[in-house]
Protein backbone atom coordinates (compact mmCIF):
# COMPACT_ATOMS: atom_id res chain seq x y z
CA UNK A 1 0.00 0.00 0.00
CA UNK A 2 3.01 2.43 1.00
CA UNK A 3 4.72 1.56 -2.29
CA UNK A 4 1.33 2.40 -3.92
CA UNK A 5 1.14 6.08 -2.92
CA UNK A 6 4.87 6.60 -3.49
CA UNK A 7 4.54 5.86 -7.01
CA UNK A 8 1.37 7.74 -6.93
CA UNK A 9 3.03 10.82 -5.39
CA UNK A 10 5.95 10.37 -7.94
CA UNK A 11 3.57 10.50 -10.92
CA UNK A 12 2.43 13.45 -9.47
CA UNK A 13 5.50 15.39 -9.42
CA UNK A 14 6.72 13.93 -12.48
CA UNK A 15 3.55 15.55 -14.13
CA UNK A 16 3.33 18.79 -12.96
CA UNK A 17 7.52 18.76 -13.95
CA UNK A 18 6.12 18.51 -17.43
CA UNK A 19 3.71 20.85 -17.20
CA UNK A 20 5.94 23.63 -15.97
CA UNK A 21 8.70 22.87 -18.09
CA UNK A 22 5.96 23.15 -20.88
CA UNK A 23 4.72 26.89 -19.84
CA UNK A 24 8.34 27.63 -19.46
CA UNK A 25 8.85 26.63 -23.41
CA UNK A 26 5.83 28.41 -24.17
CA UNK A 27 6.78 31.40 -22.70
CA UNK A 28 10.28 31.69 -23.82
CA UNK A 29 8.32 30.99 -27.75
CA UNK A 30 6.35 33.69 -26.58
CA UNK A 31 8.81 35.67 -26.16
CA UNK A 32 10.85 35.22 -29.04
CA UNK A 33 8.14 35.84 -31.30
CA UNK A 34 7.31 38.93 -29.64
CA UNK A 35 10.92 40.22 -30.17
CA UNK A 36 10.67 38.60 -33.64
CA UNK A 37 7.53 40.62 -34.66
CA UNK A 38 9.09 43.91 -32.84
CA UNK A 39 10.83 45.04 -35.90
CA UNK A 40 12.57 48.65 -35.11
CA UNK A 41 13.86 51.40 -37.75
CA UNK A 42 15.56 54.11 -36.37
CA UNK A 43 15.18 57.26 -38.10
CA UNK A 44 17.44 60.49 -37.51
CA UNK A 45 15.94 63.87 -38.88
CA UNK A 46 16.10 67.67 -38.61
CA UNK A 47 13.84 70.31 -37.25
CA UNK A 48 11.29 71.71 -40.41
CA UNK A 49 12.85 68.99 -43.18
CA UNK A 50 11.11 66.52 -45.22
CA UNK A 51 11.60 64.01 -42.60
CA UNK A 52 9.80 66.18 -39.77
CA UNK A 53 7.01 66.35 -42.20
CA UNK A 54 6.49 62.56 -42.61
CA UNK A 55 7.14 61.99 -38.87
CA UNK A 56 3.99 64.48 -38.24
CA UNK A 57 2.21 62.95 -41.24
CA UNK A 58 2.39 59.46 -40.38
CA UNK A 59 3.04 58.16 -43.71
CA UNK A 60 5.60 55.57 -42.94
CA UNK A 61 3.80 54.22 -39.91
CA UNK A 62 1.28 53.78 -42.25
CA UNK A 63 2.86 52.05 -45.27
CA UNK A 64 5.04 49.46 -42.79
CA UNK A 65 2.48 49.09 -40.12
CA UNK A 66 1.06 45.55 -41.84
CA UNK A 67 4.66 44.44 -42.25
CA UNK A 68 5.02 44.96 -38.00
CA UNK A 69 7.52 47.47 -37.99
CA UNK A 70 7.75 50.47 -35.23
CA UNK A 71 9.28 53.34 -36.04
CA UNK A 72 11.69 55.05 -33.63
CA UNK A 73 12.02 58.98 -34.11
CA UNK A 74 15.30 60.88 -32.97
CA UNK A 75 16.17 64.54 -33.75
CA UNK A 76 19.16 66.27 -34.10
CA UNK A 77 20.20 69.78 -34.42
CA UNK A 78 22.19 69.74 -37.57
CA UNK A 79 23.41 66.74 -40.51
CA UNK A 80 27.07 66.65 -38.74
CA UNK A 81 25.11 65.16 -35.77
CA UNK A 82 22.67 63.09 -37.43
CA UNK A 83 25.54 61.18 -39.44
CA UNK A 84 27.34 60.65 -36.09
CA UNK A 85 24.49 59.41 -35.02
CA UNK A 86 23.98 56.94 -38.37
CA UNK A 87 27.68 55.81 -38.36
CA UNK A 88 27.87 54.92 -34.39
CA UNK A 89 24.85 52.96 -34.68
CA UNK A 90 22.06 55.00 -32.78
CA UNK A 91 20.18 55.59 -36.36
CA UNK A 92 19.62 52.98 -39.12
CA UNK A 93 18.60 55.86 -41.80
CA UNK A 94 18.20 60.08 -42.07
CA UNK A 95 19.00 62.67 -44.00
CA UNK A 96 21.76 65.61 -43.84
CA UNK A 97 23.14 68.14 -46.41
CA UNK A 98 25.41 67.40 -49.08
CA UNK A 99 28.63 69.34 -46.72
CA UNK A 100 27.96 67.17 -44.19
CA UNK A 101 28.28 63.83 -46.04
CA UNK A 102 31.59 65.27 -47.53
CA UNK A 103 32.39 65.64 -44.48
CA UNK A 104 31.58 61.91 -43.56
CA UNK A 105 33.36 60.23 -46.68
CA UNK A 106 36.25 62.85 -45.73
CA UNK A 107 36.78 61.08 -42.29
CA UNK A 108 36.35 57.24 -43.79
CA UNK A 109 33.02 57.43 -42.12
CA UNK A 110 30.60 54.14 -42.98
CA UNK A 111 27.60 54.95 -45.01
CA UNK A 112 25.61 54.79 -48.01
CA UNK A 113 23.69 57.42 -50.00
CA UNK A 114 20.23 56.16 -50.91
CA UNK A 115 18.36 58.90 -51.97
CA UNK A 116 18.39 62.65 -52.40
CA UNK A 117 15.67 65.60 -52.36
CA UNK A 118 15.25 67.70 -54.96
CA UNK A 119 17.21 70.83 -55.69
CA UNK A 120 15.94 73.35 -53.35
CA UNK A 121 18.87 76.85 -54.44
CA UNK A 122 16.07 79.17 -51.99
CA UNK A 123 16.59 77.55 -48.63
CA UNK A 124 20.13 78.70 -48.34
CA UNK A 125 20.88 82.16 -48.52
CA UNK A 126 23.97 85.42 -47.26
CA UNK A 127 22.35 87.84 -45.48
CA UNK A 128 24.16 91.42 -43.85
CA UNK A 129 21.62 93.60 -41.96
CA UNK A 130 19.77 96.40 -43.66
CA UNK A 131 21.69 98.72 -41.94
CA UNK A 132 24.94 97.76 -42.27
CA UNK A 133 25.59 99.59 -45.12
CA UNK A 134 26.74 96.61 -46.95
CA UNK A 135 25.02 96.25 -50.68
CA UNK A 136 26.85 93.57 -52.83
CA UNK A 137 28.72 90.65 -51.95
CA UNK A 138 32.04 92.36 -53.04
CA UNK A 139 31.89 94.48 -50.01
CA UNK A 140 32.57 91.05 -47.60
CA UNK A 141 36.11 91.58 -48.61
CA UNK A 142 37.82 91.70 -45.38
CA UNK A 143 34.53 91.45 -43.26
CA UNK A 144 33.42 88.28 -40.85
CA UNK A 145 31.34 86.19 -42.20
CA UNK A 146 29.29 83.41 -40.13
CA UNK A 147 28.65 79.88 -41.29
CA UNK A 148 28.21 76.57 -40.12
CA UNK A 149 32.05 74.76 -41.34
CA UNK A 150 31.08 73.05 -44.97
CA UNK A 151 27.41 73.18 -44.55
CA UNK A 152 25.48 73.73 -47.79
CA UNK A 153 25.22 77.47 -46.94
CA UNK A 154 29.26 77.62 -46.11
CA UNK A 155 29.12 76.40 -49.73
CA UNK A 156 26.92 79.25 -51.48
CA UNK A 157 28.94 81.54 -49.39
CA UNK A 158 32.15 80.13 -51.25
CA UNK A 159 30.19 80.32 -55.17
CA UNK A 160 29.10 83.53 -54.37
CA UNK A 161 32.27 85.11 -53.44
CA UNK A 162 33.69 83.47 -56.75
CA UNK A 163 31.28 85.13 -58.67
CA UNK A 164 32.59 88.39 -58.15
CA UNK A 165 36.60 87.23 -58.38
CA UNK A 166 36.95 86.82 -54.32
CA UNK A 167 38.49 83.42 -52.94
CA UNK A 168 37.68 81.94 -49.30
CA UNK A 169 40.95 84.06 -47.93
CA UNK A 170 39.40 87.46 -49.13
CA UNK A 171 36.77 87.40 -46.12
CA UNK A 172 37.09 86.30 -42.18
CA UNK A 173 35.33 82.95 -41.54
CA UNK A 174 33.46 82.68 -38.03
CA UNK A 175 32.22 78.86 -37.47
CA UNK A 176 29.15 78.94 -34.73
CA UNK A 177 28.04 75.54 -33.40
CA UNK A 178 24.91 75.81 -34.53
CA UNK A 179 22.41 77.79 -36.99
CA UNK A 180 20.94 79.13 -33.60
CA UNK A 181 24.16 80.65 -32.12
CA UNK A 182 24.67 81.86 -35.84
CA UNK A 183 21.87 84.05 -35.44
CA UNK A 184 22.92 85.37 -32.21
CA UNK A 185 26.13 86.54 -33.41
CA UNK A 186 24.61 87.80 -36.45
CA UNK A 187 21.97 89.48 -34.61
CA UNK A 188 24.57 91.47 -32.06
CA UNK A 189 26.89 91.92 -34.99
CA UNK A 190 29.84 89.95 -33.91
CA UNK A 191 29.61 89.25 -37.88
CA UNK A 192 29.09 91.08 -40.71
CA UNK A 193 27.17 88.32 -42.68
CA UNK A 194 25.54 85.21 -41.93
CA UNK A 195 24.58 82.17 -44.08
CA UNK A 196 22.20 80.05 -43.16
CA UNK A 197 19.44 77.64 -44.07
CA UNK A 198 15.78 77.21 -43.67
CA UNK A 199 14.21 76.90 -41.35
CA UNK A 200 16.52 78.98 -39.69
CA UNK A 201 17.27 81.32 -42.51
CA UNK A 202 13.63 81.82 -42.96
CA UNK A 203 13.35 83.22 -39.26
CA UNK A 204 16.09 85.57 -40.16
CA UNK A 205 14.19 86.97 -43.15
CA UNK A 206 10.87 87.15 -41.70
CA UNK A 207 12.00 88.73 -38.13
CA UNK A 208 15.06 90.88 -38.65
CA UNK A 209 15.71 93.48 -41.58
CA UNK A 210 18.30 92.04 -44.13
CA UNK A 211 19.56 92.12 -47.37
CA UNK A 212 20.01 88.74 -48.98
CA UNK A 213 22.49 89.22 -51.07
CA UNK A 214 22.44 86.16 -52.88
CA UNK A 215 18.65 86.67 -53.90
CA UNK A 216 17.56 85.37 -56.66
CA UNK A 217 20.87 83.83 -57.73
CA UNK A 218 21.81 79.74 -57.46
CA UNK A 219 25.40 79.29 -58.76
CA UNK A 220 24.02 76.57 -60.86
CA UNK A 221 24.51 74.66 -56.79
CA UNK A 222 21.17 72.50 -56.81
CA UNK A 223 21.38 72.48 -52.41
CA UNK A 224 20.21 68.74 -52.10
CA UNK A 225 19.56 67.03 -48.94
CA UNK A 226 20.38 63.28 -49.21
CA UNK A 227 19.44 60.23 -47.32
CA UNK A 228 21.59 57.87 -45.82
CA UNK A 229 21.60 54.55 -44.47
CA UNK A 230 24.01 52.36 -42.40
CA UNK A 231 26.28 49.70 -44.62
CA UNK A 232 24.04 46.80 -43.20
CA UNK A 233 20.94 48.47 -43.57
CA UNK A 234 21.26 49.36 -47.10
CA UNK A 235 22.87 45.73 -47.65
CA UNK A 236 20.18 43.61 -45.58
CA UNK A 237 17.19 45.77 -46.37
CA UNK A 238 17.34 46.82 -49.78
CA UNK A 239 13.61 46.43 -50.66
CA UNK A 240 13.00 48.46 -47.16
CA UNK A 241 15.09 51.25 -48.07
CA UNK A 242 13.58 51.24 -51.73
CA UNK A 243 9.96 50.81 -49.68
CA UNK A 244 10.93 53.89 -47.55
CA UNK A 245 12.52 56.24 -50.16
CA UNK A 246 8.95 55.74 -52.25
CA UNK A 247 6.82 56.83 -49.18
CA UNK A 248 9.59 59.85 -48.53
CA UNK A 249 8.14 60.73 -51.72
CA UNK A 250 4.39 59.90 -51.73
CA UNK A 251 4.60 62.16 -48.34
CA UNK A 252 6.70 65.27 -50.65
CA UNK A 253 4.24 64.99 -53.21
CA UNK A 254 1.31 65.28 -50.52
CA UNK A 255 3.44 68.51 -49.55
CA UNK A 256 3.77 69.85 -52.34
CA UNK A 257 -0.76 69.90 -52.82
CA UNK A 258 -0.81 71.04 -49.23
CA UNK A 259 1.73 73.49 -48.31
CA UNK A 260 -0.54 75.20 -45.86
CA UNK A 261 -1.36 71.57 -43.70
CA UNK A 262 2.44 71.43 -44.11
CA UNK A 263 3.01 74.70 -42.36
CA UNK A 264 0.90 74.23 -39.70
CA UNK A 265 1.92 70.38 -38.76
CA UNK A 266 5.28 71.82 -38.95
CA UNK A 267 4.84 75.42 -36.79
CA UNK A 268 2.79 73.33 -34.37
CA UNK A 269 5.71 70.45 -33.65
CA UNK A 270 8.16 72.77 -33.62
CA UNK A 271 6.90 75.58 -31.69
CA UNK A 272 8.18 77.84 -34.59
CA UNK A 273 5.82 80.69 -35.95
CA UNK A 274 3.49 79.80 -38.46
CA UNK A 275 4.70 82.63 -40.64
CA UNK A 276 8.48 81.64 -40.45
CA UNK A 277 7.37 77.91 -41.75
CA UNK A 278 5.08 79.10 -44.26
CA UNK A 279 8.16 81.16 -46.22
CA UNK A 280 10.13 78.00 -46.17
CA UNK A 281 7.84 75.72 -47.49
CA UNK A 282 6.35 78.05 -50.16
CA UNK A 283 9.61 78.43 -52.01
CA UNK A 284 10.33 74.80 -51.89
CA UNK A 285 9.25 71.86 -54.36
CA UNK A 286 9.37 68.68 -52.67
CA UNK A 287 10.33 65.56 -54.28
CA UNK A 288 12.68 62.47 -53.30
CA UNK A 289 14.80 60.16 -56.02
CA UNK A 290 16.97 57.38 -56.06
CA UNK A 291 20.41 58.28 -56.72
CA UNK A 292 21.68 60.02 -60.04
CA UNK A 293 25.00 60.64 -62.08
CA UNK A 294 24.02 64.06 -61.83
CA UNK A 295 23.97 64.25 -58.35
CA UNK A 296 27.00 62.47 -57.75
CA UNK A 297 28.78 65.32 -60.35
CA UNK A 298 27.14 67.88 -58.21
CA UNK A 299 28.26 66.03 -55.35
CA UNK A 300 31.85 66.27 -56.60
CA UNK A 301 32.18 69.39 -57.36
CA UNK A 302 31.60 70.60 -53.70
CA UNK A 303 34.10 67.78 -52.55
CA UNK A 304 36.81 69.19 -55.13
CA UNK A 305 35.79 72.91 -54.17
CA UNK A 306 36.25 71.92 -49.94
CA UNK A 307 39.79 70.35 -50.93
CA UNK A 308 40.97 73.31 -53.07
CA UNK A 309 40.36 75.37 -49.81
CA UNK A 310 41.63 72.79 -47.22
CA UNK A 311 38.43 71.72 -45.78
CA UNK A 312 38.86 68.80 -46.07
CA UNK A 313 42.23 66.61 -46.03
CA UNK A 314 42.55 65.11 -49.36
CA UNK A 315 41.14 64.62 -52.59
CA UNK A 316 37.80 62.49 -52.68
CA UNK A 317 35.41 60.01 -54.87
CA UNK A 318 32.08 60.52 -53.63
CA UNK A 319 30.59 57.88 -56.10
CA UNK A 320 31.99 54.94 -53.70
CA UNK A 321 29.23 55.63 -51.17
CA UNK A 322 26.88 56.47 -53.96
CA UNK A 323 25.24 53.47 -55.91
CA UNK A 324 23.32 54.79 -58.60
CA UNK A 325 20.18 52.32 -59.62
Amino acid sequence: MKNARNKLVLAIILLLSFVVLAACGSNGSDEATSKESKKVIKIGYQKGNTLNILKENKFLEEALEKDGYTIEWKMFVHGGALLEGLYSGAIDFGHAADGSAIFAQASGKPLVYVGADAPNPEGVGLMVLKDSGITSIEELKGKKVGVLKGGNHHYLALLALDSVGLTADDVQWVYPEDAAQGRAIFETKQVDALASYDPFFASIETELEVVTLTEGEDYDYPNRTFYFATPDFYENEPELVDQMLETIDQSDQWANENKADVAGLISKALGIDESVINKQVERRTFGASNITQEMIDAQQRQADKYFEINLIPAELDVSKDMPVK
